[in-house]
């Protein structure tokens, strides 16, 4: 029950995090292009990869903190699934350069940042 709780309230801050962080991005970039999206993913990429390191190999943290920051905070914040209507919505509006730099961007960026996040958790003392 801990661990439903864990992710439940992971959960819920990732989700207010991600609401924040995206709407705070498209303010000052505007809407014609997902950068919300795109920056979120990237930051929740590299959380990912730090805290995978810092929770299982630094910190040597139990399960109930590892759902509730992996799967609970990270899972709510990160918006693959908003990446991929954002993108078929570019590409259901004809703005196929657009949808190929966001996915191409999206997997260099967010692949980038997880390997970047496991580097700092690495070599973070």
């Amino acid at each position: 029950m801990s661990t439903l709780l864990a992710i439940g309230a992971g959960g819920a801050l990732g989700a207010l995090a991600r609401f924040g962080i995206y709407n705070a991005v498209h303010g000052a970039m505007g809407r014609d292009f997902p950068y919300g999206t795109l920056t979120v993913n990237a930051i929740g990429s590299l959380a990912m990869g730090f805290l995978y390191v810092w929770l299982f190999d630094r910190l040597n943290m139990g399960p109930v903190w590892r759902a509730f920051a992996l799967v609970g905070f990270l899972g709510a914040f990160t918006t693959f699934s908003a990446f991929s209507m954002e993108t078929l919505n570019l590409i259901l509006q004809g703005a196929w350069i657009r949808s190929m730099v966001n996915m191409l961007l999206s997997l260099v960026l967010c692949v980038g940042a997880a390997g970047l996040g496991v580097w700092l958790g690495r070599a973070a003392a």
